[in-house]
Formats: structure tokens, C-alpha cells, sequence
């Protein structure tokens, strides 16, 4: 069992950066894929960013590439959102999730196995 709690979250201006974490914990997380995901308010939860177990292999989603940048450390259990340049439309709940079974990133939730508790991020404009 998996537990992962975000943090960093937050009330910022636009053009300002957050930097999100998720440390994970119950066990070692070296050997799954890390994904972010964000439900916007009136919005469907979409995938933002993932990372492979190595670190070695990302996927960005186009509205946030070039601004945000998804980053682990394995040694100390926990995977990052990087996030710059924020605008209004960026806010929202972001959750760290883990996919147990990695082998090919993917961006359905559905294959994610654990999951935090979410942290706000508010961007005023």
C-alpha cells in the first residue's frame, strides 16, 4: 500500500511559480510511473504531467509545456511539479498519482493505482 500526500499549493498572481511535491510512503515508489492530475472548477480531471519509474522518459501536456516540468527523486521517495509562468486558467485541485504496473506512460486515471488527497492552486489574475 502506497499513501501520497501533496504539498505546495497554494495562492499566487499570474505570472508567478509554484513548485508542487508528493512524497510517497508504505513503500518505494522507484518502480512506478508518477503522474500529476488537475480538476479545474466546472472542468473534467485531466492528466498534466507523468514520469516513468527511471525519470528518464516525461510526457507534458500541451497547454502547460514549456512552463511546467515534472521531475522525481527516487532516493527521497517523492516526484515535483515545476510550475512557472502560472495564468488563471492553471488553477485548480492538482493530484499526485501512482501507476504500480509501469511499463508505457499513460494519462488515463483509471490505470493509476494510488492517489493524494489533492493541494489547491489558485492563480488570480
Amino acid at each position: 500500500q502506497v499513501q501520497l500526500v501533496e504539498s505546495g499549493g497554494g495562492l499566487v498572481q499570474a505570472g508567478g511559480s509554484l513548485r508542487l511535491s508528493c512524497v510517497a510512503s508504505g513503500r518505494t515508489v522507484s518502480t512506478y510511473n508518477m503522474g500529476w492530475f488537475r480538476a479545474a472548477p466546472g472542468k473534467e480531471r485531466e492528466a498534466v504531467a507523468a514520469i516513468n519509474w527511471s525519470g528518464r522518459s516525461t510526457y507534458i501536456t500541451d497547454s502547460v509545456k514549456g512552463r511546467f516540468t515534472i521531475s522525481r527523486d527516487n532516493a527521497k521517495n517523492t516526484v515535483y511539479l515545476q510550475m512557472n509562468s502560472l495564468k488563471p486558467e492553471d488553477t485548480a485541485v492538482y493530484y499526485c498519482a501512482a501507476d504500480r504496473r509501469a511499463r508505457v506512460l499513460t494519462t488515463t486515471s483509471a490505470e493509476y493505482d494510488y492517489w493524494g488527497q489533492g493541494t489547491q492552486v489558485t492563480v488570480s489574475s
